[in-house]
């Protein structure tokens, strides 16, 4: 929180289809790698792009995430991206749309290629259907407004583990029964797992040992030679000459409500809701 800018923010999720997610699970400390690297190359790229924010250098984080919500095998990576960069000098801030960071088909189409050519470096292209490569791989940016609300969501995934105890709800003749939500639904539902498929979905989620599922990038990195409050000074100059050139929006003011008969002014003490009428 105490990184967050004042700008827009942009939530970017990167995922690979699912005929890698074998490949995936069986090297999982260079594929994880693989896809740090090829999602925050392409965002990195992209946010160069002049038709987009045009900035030299970029900031942003991201955070790793292997499970759905019944524990099925599922990776992907959320970065939490404002919308713009520094300029080549360091002193501008060069600003994205409010609501629009990046085309996701340029993204999904760097990201494939990235993360082929690492697949292909490793001598493990053989090992993969090519049509993998044909295919549009699923990339996904919103906005998020202040960004505050995204981190509040994803530090779900950094601090718990892929299913906390809460949410099991019993142990019984080997079977293991938990409840889970689906996505965009509140009803809570019940699964059933025997024992040994429970304990194999829950251990593939476990990561490899020393392995960050959180890396910080550009001007948010450790080592980053700019201040986080100099940007934020940056954001509000650029913000400040904003307001001098763009009129100030004039709202019309409300009509004033008069009596039809006598003229007096009308003041409004309550709203009554109109009956039902019944019919038949």
């Amino acid at each position: 929180m105490r990184k967050l800018l004042p700008c827009p923010y942009f939530l970017v999720t990167f995922t690979v289809p699912e005929e890698l997610r074998l490949l995936i699970r069986g090297h999982q400390k260079w594929a994880y790698s693989v896809m740090f690297n090829a999602g925050s190359a392409a965002l990195k790229k992209l946010l160069k792009d002049k038709r987009f924010a045009g900035a030299d250098q970029s900031g942003f984080f991201g955070v790793l995430h292997t499970w759905g919500r019944i524990l099925q095998y599922h990776p992907h990576i959320h970065f939490v991206v404002p919308g713009g960069g520094l300029s080549k000098d360091r002193s501008k801030w060069m600003a994205s749309k409010p609501d629009f960071l990046v085309h996701v088909k340029a993204l999904s189409i760097i990201y494939k290629a990235k993360f082929r050519d690492a697949v292909k470096q490793a001598g493990l292209l053989d090992r993969i259907d090519s049509g993998v490569w044909r295919r549009d791989w699923v990339v996904n940016s919103q906005a998020v407004g202040s960004g505050k609300w995204t981190l509040r969501y994803l530090s779900r995934y950094v601090f718990r583990v892929a299913i906390s105890n809460a949410r099991i709800i019993s142990y019984d003749n080997h079977q293991v029964t938990f409840k889970y939500r689906k996505v965009k639904n509140s009803r809570s539902r019940r699964m059933s797992l025997d024992a040994m498929e429970f304990i194999r979905r829950f251990l593939q989620h476990v990561l490899p040992t020393g392995f960050m599922k959180i890396r910080h990038y550009g001007f948010l990195s450790p080592n980053a030679a700019t201040p986080i409050q100099k940007i934020r000074e940056l954001i509000c100059v650029l913000y400040e000459l904003a307001k001098k050139f763009v009129a100030p929006l004039k709202l019309p003011k409300p009509p004033k409500l008069e009596c039809p008969n006598c003229g007096s002014a009308l003041v409004w003490q309550m709203f009554i809701r109109p009956a039902r009428i019944l019919s038949g």
